[in-house]
């Protein structure tokens, strides 16, 4: 990790930003907003964002001199078709001419690298100016993508402008032969001129002075985050800016994620007159993310964000702030530390001081200097003060925007991530031309994963089994056997799981499993190592699992019943690594099998979802669903999917509901020796949950030990999964909003000692989705890995959602009894 030292890490600036007069949008005269579909003709209709793309062909802003048109030939699913069908290609220095008045705008920047005509994509290497500035330099798209996992680019700047054009240029590379530069969308839309302005500055040490932006500043937005929330669309944002919000769980580092939660019924979101609503969406402060209800917890750890960025620039960090949910509506209630890369930027930081109220959203700015080059990790943490006499010990955040500030030079250029070798061989010719991929002589055919995967050869995989020793069999499923395996000089414990050599069935589940896996990186997704396909064979390995799967904690099983606590927290893992493939990887992922031998717990009883054989590439936004042959596992699958053969990520949702029954009853979803109503549990539970009678059928260990408002929410979740029809089934998001607020209502009980129901005329117990005072007992002992867990979606899928060690993931067995 290059983080700065303390010496390097020059000031922090805190910028107080209750400076502006009005509420309105304080911008040009003339309010721009240009949306240009590169390489076209026509107008194209944006349903999604309900905004028109207009052909630059037919617009005043090109001359056909020193460039071409170009239309994408098999385009990816998971890309938007506007405006991305299509590209405007430059073999020479070309400039687009834009008239604009004198202010400030967002420049908007679409990329997406595939072949265009007779231009290969590992060709494109180009610079990007907007008048003075530098935007990109000798910048690849490929590189880019291939190393962030995306499929397409946007670039996102804020510049002020002067004159009364602003011309955009683009020149290919002169260090690399057949060089090109390409672009298929252009958007520019004003903003305000004082979004970024002088305010009072304040040092680490306390110390403060006033700090002033040059006009001339640039910046690039790296992240904009709606933290505790879901990802916000453009047409979702505030003052017609029109910019993307991102779910933040996936940059969030270690096992502390804390909570997630929105606002109370009874809070409304106000924007004080020096506060306009332009600065971020009222959906940005409806939501947060808390350190959670443990206040002994709270102060043993960090909430820390991990952000990438470049280093040898200088920095603006956003924090958006407001308390939500009573009761934290006074002042010195809950304060807490600002850290950025380990030096501390805010003490006794106080939201309610701060904003003059609950429900009232405030902001504040830091100026952050990195020196070096390359890429290096950025470390955002707060921490509870405890130099204040507070009543909660905790932190909150509602979101959080990362700028980059443009060199003395105007440059915001920083260099290609790094790429990996498998991606260079991928790609190298001395011809200019891809390179074939090539067909093993045993005739499976991989995607080579680039990224965090690992092939192995036979011989290691031998040594790693002591020759596949029988006493080394984990799990026996129809794929073929799991064994326990040692690799890396026996200082490593992997599952391995061997095809049966002798079967070609499964040749479509191994390439499908490696390919996700080795694509998706996530704290509750099962994590794979590599493989091995040698000799014919088709092997996967994975870390290995020391609890197994949720299955064998539940019934027919030696093992002690899980706590109920532990059960919901093990629900809620597995419903944040479903709502991931839903919405945070960059095409959508339907598992398609979601039992609870596919849930899997490591040594800290972390939930993995796994087996990914027969997972789908979801539909694309412009689909509702894939039509695919059925399959599944009997008692999980859905009918309207068995029914119609039309696949949505809302199948899933439906697996995932009978999971939480099996989960509550601890019994088999399927025992055909039973009466014919209660054969099927999912039938049966819909059924005694109707009647009033789900008590009777809960598992009797449980019987008595779960709070009957964490009960009701959590079975009414599981019913609400099992609808009929797709349409009247939540998200899985949706879902795990539900889940978190069951498992509070569990702990707030147990805390006031209300397990086993109220007596007759007392009020039902708050949920409280903050942090509880330091006298009181600990709401539970949950261990720092199982902490209350949050959702979020993203629209672009990250590498890594949270940096892991191989030993904090997990492994995956079969069902022995197979699909």
């Amino acid at each position: 990790m290059n983080c700065p030292t303390s010496t390097e890490i020059l000031i922090f600036l805190s910028l107080w930003s209750l400076h502006f007069t009005v509420p309105g949008f304080a911008t040009n005269s003339t309010f721009t907003h240009i949306l240009l579909s590169c390489g076209t003709s026509g107008t194209f209709p944006d349903t999604i964002n309900n905004r028109t793309w207009v052909g630059d062909i037919d617009s005043q802003y090109i001359s056909d001199e020193a460039s071409q048109n170009s239309t994408i030939q098999g385009q990816d699913s998971s890309v938007p078709t506007v405006p991305f069908s299509a590209a405007r290609i430059f073999t020479t220095n070309y400039t687009y001419k834009f008239p604009l008045s004198a202010g400030r705008y967002f420049l908007r920047l679409y990329f997406y690298p595939t072949k265009y005509s007779n231009h290969l994509a590992a060709d494109s290497f180009f610079t990007v100016t907007a008048g003075l500035y530098t935007l990109l330099s000798n910048f690849s798209a490929l590189i880019t993508v291939n190393a962030l996992n995306y499929t397409y680019l946007i670039r996102e700047f804020s510049i002020n402008v002067e004159s009364i054009f602003l011309n955009l240029n683009f020149a290919p590379s002169t260090e690399h032969p057949n060089a090109f530069a390409f672009i298929n969308g252009i958007e520019i839309v004003s903003s305000p001129d004082d979004i970024f302005s002088t305010s009072t500055a304040y040092y680490g040490d306390g110390t403060k002075r006033i700090f002033s932006y040059d006009q001339g500043v640039a910046f690039q937005t790296m992240y904009r985050l709606n933290v505790g929330g879901q990802s916000l669309s453009p047409s979702k944002d505030s003052g017609n800016l029109y910019r993307s919000w991102d779910d933040d769980s996936n940059y969030i580092f270690g096992p502390a994620v804390g909570v997630a939660y929105p606002k109370d019924p009874n809070v409304t979101i106000e924007y004080t007159a020096n506060m306009p609503q332009y600065i971020a969406p009222v959906s940005v402060y409806e939501t947060a993310r808390s350190m959670g209800p443990d206040s002994q917890t709270n102060l043993k750890n960090n909430l820390t964000w991990i952000l990438t960025i470049d280093s040898g620039f200088y920095y603006l960090l956003r924090f958006h702030f407001c308390e939500i949910q009573y009761p934290i509506m006074k002042v010195n209630q809950r304060v807490f530390l600002i850290y950025i890369n380990n030096q501390t930027a805010e003490t006794q930081f106080d939201v309610i001081a701060y904003s003059g109220g609950i429900g009232k959203p405030v902001y504040r700015d830091y100026v952050v200097p990195t020196v070096g080059s390359g890429q290096m990790d950025m470390w955002v943490a707060l921490h509870p003060d405890i130099s204040t006499l507070t009543e909660y010990f905790g932190a909150i955040l509602n979101g959080l925007e990362v700028f980059k500030m443009s060199s003395d030079e105007y440059s915001l250029a920083g260099l290609n991530p790094e790429t990996s070798q498998a991606f260079n061989e991928k790609h190298k010719s001395s011809k200019g031309k891809q390179k074939k991929k090539k067909v093993p002589e045993e005739g499976i055919i991989i995607s080579a994963p680039v990224n965090h995967c690992r092939e192995f050869s036979f011989n290691e995989i031998l040594a790693a089994t002591n020759g596949f020793d029988e006493a080394l069999v984990l799990a026996v499923g129809g794929f073929g056997k799991v064994y326990l395996g040692k690799i890396d000089n026996g200082s490593t414990n992997v599952a391995i799981k061997r095809g049966n050599p002798l079967s070609k069935q499964g040749v479509h589940e191994f390439q499908t499993e490696i390919e996700l896996l080795s694509k998706l990186r996530h704290r509750h997704l099962v994590s794979l190592i590599g493989y091995s396909k040698e000799k014919n064979e088709m092997i996967l390995v994975y870390d290995y699992m020391v609890h197994g799967t949720l299955r064998e904690h539940l019934y027919e099983t030696r093992n002690a019943p899980l706590e109920w606590k532990q059960r919901v927290q093990i629900c809620i893992g597995a419903a944040r690594g479903l709502h991931y493939l839903h919405t945070g990887a960059n095409h959508i992922v339907i598992h398609r099998d979601v039992k609870t031998t596919n849930i899997l717990l490591d040594e800290k009883w972390v939930a993995k979802v796994s087996d990914f054989g027969l997972s789908k590439t979801g539909p694309t936004l412009d689909h509702t669903h894939v039509s695919t042959v059925v399959k599944g596992s009997f008692g999980y699958l859905d009918p309207e999917y068995f029914k119609r053969q039309k696949l949505t990520n809302k199948s899933d949702v439906y697996s995932f509901g009978v999971v939480l029954f099996e989960v509550l009853c601890a019994r088999p979803v399927i025992i055909n020796t039973l009466p014919e109503e209660q054969v099927n549990l999912a039938e049966w539970a819909l059924f005694c949950h109707s009647q009033g009678d789900l008590e009777k059928i809960i598992d009797p260990y449980l019987r008595g030990k779960i709070a009957p408002q964490c009960l009701e929410k959590y079975a009414e979740t599981a019913e609400k999964c099992l609808k009929d029809q797709r349409i009247h089934r939540p998200t899985i998001g949706d879902v795990l909003w539900n889940l978190e607020l069951a498992l509070q209502l569990q702990l707030n009980a147990e805390n006031g000692n209300l397990i086993g129901g109220t007596t007759s005329g007392e009020e039902t117990p708050a949920v409280i989705l903050g942090n509880q005072k330091l006298s009181d007992e600990p709401a539970c002992e949950l261990s720092t890995s199982t902490t209350i867990i949050s959702m979020g979606g993203r629209s672009i899928a990250s590498e890594d959602s949270e940096v892991l060690t191989q030993n904090d993931v997990f492994s995956e067995l079969i069902n022995q009894k197979g699909r």
